[in-house]
């Protein structure tokens, strides 16, 4: 995950364009009064508001469904506008002065100089195919072990489960229909408790540790109890963990090793800097809500929880 510099402005009126944006990156500085007239979307005060930035704007919310029409644009420009105009009157009043103001400010300032200095690393420092072998060669040593296809009922009560393994006993055939009409697991029931394949250490303990016991075909003898209730397992079969091809996760393992370049590259600059904490012990009130944020580095990206049998 990159780092994502974010600036939190402070007005109420820049928190209304934020609200209509859907965006707290969409607050960006407004053109010069100086750009060229076919890049300047409006004029407030003789101040231009670039097209760049209303389109900058766009593309961050086309992720959020807003549509690219005249409707929208007019709404971007009224609401950059007005934010311009209430920024023009905070600088006449000398706010951008005021020791809070300017700290915030440099704070934007150095959430920007950062945002294009990560974007600029990534650019530069591709990740080779080289890397991608690497680290694809321990994902094939990692792959080890046996996948499982099972179905399971899940009963609330230990007496249900057991009465459905009696069934079982009588003929292991009506599992399919036990499984419809008693399980408790809206995910698998309809489908006769099929859970298709799945590693059992992905599974809750007690689950994973009784379908690891049985023998192809076999049902459990006894419920399983876990957290979710009773269980009543029953082995389809099993095969070895399948290793992905490096085209299937060769865009996750990309990000991810463009990941650990990036955390190396930032340790490696932390460890040469001159950092002095000369206030550790000093507790600073906590921010307003409309402080500003300083950038940091994201934290890489966690792992998926492993899926469970509920």
């Amino acid at each position: 995950m990159f780092i994502k510099s974010r600036v939190v402005l402070t007005s109420a009126l820049a928190l209304l364009v934020l609200s209509a944006c859907n965006s707290k990156d969409a607050a960006k500085p407004a053109a010069t009064a100086s750009a060229p007239a076919a890049l300047v979307a409006a004029t407030v005060n003789g101040t231009a508001i670039s097209q760049k930035q209303v389109e900058l704007i766009l593309q961050q919310q086309a992720a959020q469904g807003m549509p690219d029409n005249a409707e929208s644009r007019k709404m971007i420009i009224d609401n950059l506008a007005m934010q311009l105009i209430v920024a023009q009157e905070s600088a006449k009043k000398g706010m951008d002065k005021n020791p809070d103001v300017a700290d915030q400010l440099e704070m934007a300032r150095q959430s920007i100089l950062a945002d294009a200095f990560v974007q600029d690393y990534m650019k530069n420092n591709v990740v080779t195919d080289a890397m991608l072998a690497v680290e694809y060669d321990k994902i094939k040593a990692q792959a080890t072990g046996t996948q499982y296809k099972a179905r399971h009922i899940l009963v609330e009560k230990e007496a249900d489960a057991k009465d459905i393994i009696a069934k079982l006993k009588k003929d292991p055939k009506a599992f399919d229909a036990l499984a419809k009409s008693k399980s408790k697991d809206p995910g698998s029931k309809d489908k006769g408790g099929d859970l298709g394949w799945f590693d059992p250490r992905g599974m809750v303990p007690e689950f994973g540790a009784a379908v690891a016991k049985l023998e192809k075909d076999s049902f459990t003898q006894e419920p399983v109890k876990s957290q979710f209730g009773y269980h009543v397992i029953m082995l389809d079969d099993t095969r070895a963990n399948p290793v992905p091809t490096l085209e299937q996760v060769k865009p996750r393992l990309t990000q991810q090793v463009q990941q650990q370049n990036l955390k190396t590259m930032l340790d490696e600059m932390k460890a040469k800097a001159k950092i002095e904490i000369t206030a550790p012990a000093v507790v600073v009130p906590a921010a307003p809500a409309s402080a500003a944020a300083a950038p940091a580095a994201a934290a890489p990206a966690a792992a998926a929880p492993a899926p469970e049998v509920k």
